[in-house]
């Protein structure tokens, strides 16, 4: 067993290197296969983990006017305490609000100081409870509010959160799309390798089908050459999406500007890795065994 899988793993080297060109151009068709289906797990692992943060601290965000009473201010608290579905709540003053606006953007302000008068409405925030994180009690919680006297605007997070989670759907399945065309695209490559291996030895072949060598010590070596490309492939592709989500993640995070925490997109798992590292090598395991089939014992 272990002489059989060294002369696979050997002549499968030999073979490559024979064909080195052809061969690189399989290893980088399943690298590119590789980086994006890993990119397009980690966007969606990332966007994934941003919803559950969002959907955890769902808000409501209850603009008062500028002329609201005391007693108006009053009764909007008091109603809002009394909802079983309202974790807490935290009062806004105009004050506050500007001062967390400078804080917040401060290249924009020198622009709230041109308008002279604070624009910025007192608001309520209002924190959800497990019982009002649901979009049904959320959405008649914000209409009964939006009622009341001395009330602007009540601003729903779940509202744009749920066109977020429909936008990040897309791109998942719109990503593994791709993936799975460039997978189509990396299983041909290699099959079309392994055949030029398989016509630059066909000599040997027939030799070793006519004196009676068993089909799968012919077709072993084609099929592992398929394996190494596709595992070098997937590796290389790994390395990169490393070095580029490095790379990357500083300059998007300061792109955010704090809105989305993009320094904290995590690479993937041990688990992940692992599957594409595996998943390149049945690539080309495929790919090896469609382009030795022909092989016949003799």
């Amino acid at each position: 067993m272990i002489a059989g899988l060294t002369y696979f793993v050997t002549e499968a080297w030999s073979s490559l290197w024979r064909n080195r060109a052809a061969a690189l151009l399989s290893l980088l068709t399943i690298a590119i296969a590789t980086f994006v289906l890993g990119l397009f797990l980690i966007i969606a692992g990332h966007a994934q983990r941003t919803v559950d943060r969002w959907s955890r601290s769902a808000e409501l965000s209850v603009y008062l006017r500028d002329e609201v009473s005391a007693e108006q201010r009053d009764a909007v608290r008091q109603m809002l305490g009394a909802d079983r579905s309202v974790a807490g709540i935290e009062f806004v003053s105009k004050t506050e609000a500007l001062a967390r606006f400078r804080e917040a953007f401060p290249d924009l302000a020198p622009a709230a100081d041109l308008v002279g008068d604070n624009p910025l409405p007192a608001s309520f925030e209002v924190r959800l409870g497990p019982a009002g994180t649901g979009a049904a009690a959320a959405e008649r919680l914000a209409a009964r509010v939006a009622r009341m006297p001395g009330v602007a605007e009540v601003q729903y997070d779940r509202r744009w959160l749920d066109r977020i989670v429909a936008l990040a759907g897309f791109v998942r399945w719109a990503g593994l799309s791709l993936a799975a065309v460039l997978v189509l695209a990396a299983a041909l490559t290699v099959t079309s390798v392994v055949r030029l291996s398989l016509h630059a030895r066909r000599d040997e072949i027939e030799i070793m089908a006519l004196v009676g060598a068993p089909i799968a010590f012919i077709r072993g070596p084609f099929v592992v050459e398929g394996m190494i490309q596709g595992g070098l492939g997937a590796v290389l592709a790994l390395v990169l999406l490393r070095v580029a989500l490095a790379l990357a993640a500083p300059r998007l995070s300061a792109l955010a500007a704090g809105l989305f925490e993009i320094g904290r997109i995590e690479f993937l798992s041990a688990a992940a890795v692992a599957g594409l590292v595996l998943g390149g090598m049945a690539v080309g395991c495929v790919g090896g065994m469609v382009a030795s089939r022909r092989v016949r014992q003799g």
